[in-house]
């Protein structure tokens, strides 16, 4: 997640505060993992010092005087084309699961006892994101439902390599 240019989408929406900004965020793409206001503030200023947004006079408040962000036609051009470009095909051929399998029969441990635990991971996972796309948002249930298909896939794949396990494992200690 890109938390510059996701910042900058907000704003092209419409001139906004930092805790506004950051309330959005937080409702649309921080699920779990909520934006904390430090960041939001460094990533405005760096946003500013970049020419990518302008901030308005200070307005009083029942707090401290607020600043409004307002995206540059700089900033624009940079959340237009992030948003043209596609997001780079996944999965990657090294992943970490796929590393700690080969080091574990490199080093002769139990890697079927890893991709058990593994599998039981991901299951608890999948019963979470069922739990949430039952009972949340249709968001919820569409960021829920990107997971689990996710998470269907990684467990094909410990299936399959569970039942190539030998196989891989002469592979692997005959180099």
């Amino acid at each position: 997640m890109s938390v510059p240019l996701t910042l900058l989408g907000l704003l092209e929406r419409e001139p906004s505060h930092g805790y506004d900004l950051k309330r959005d965020y937080d409702a649309f793409f921080g699920r779990g993992k909520p934006l904390p206001f430090g960041q939001v503030y460094a990533t405005l200023g760096r946003l500013a010092r970049d020419g990518k947004v302008v901030v308005g006079d200070p307005e009083a408040g029942d707090g401290p005087d607020r600043k409004r962000y307002v995206i540059t036609e700089a900033g624009a051009t940079e959340f237009e084309d992030w948003l043209r470009e596609p997001v780079a095909a996944e999965p990657h051929l090294q992943t970490v699961l796929f590393s700690k399998v080969v080091l574990a029969l490199m080093l002769g441990r139990d890697a079927e006892h890893y991709l058990d635990t593994q599998r039981a991971a991901h299951l608890k996972r999948m019963r979470e994101l069922t739990e949430v796309k039952r009972s949340g948002s249709l968001v919820d249930a569409l960021l829920a439902d990107h997971g689990l298909f996710h998470l269907e896939s990684d467990l094909r794949w410990i299936d399959l390599t569970a039942a190539r396990l030998d196989a891989l494992a002469a592979e692997v200690n005959a180099r």
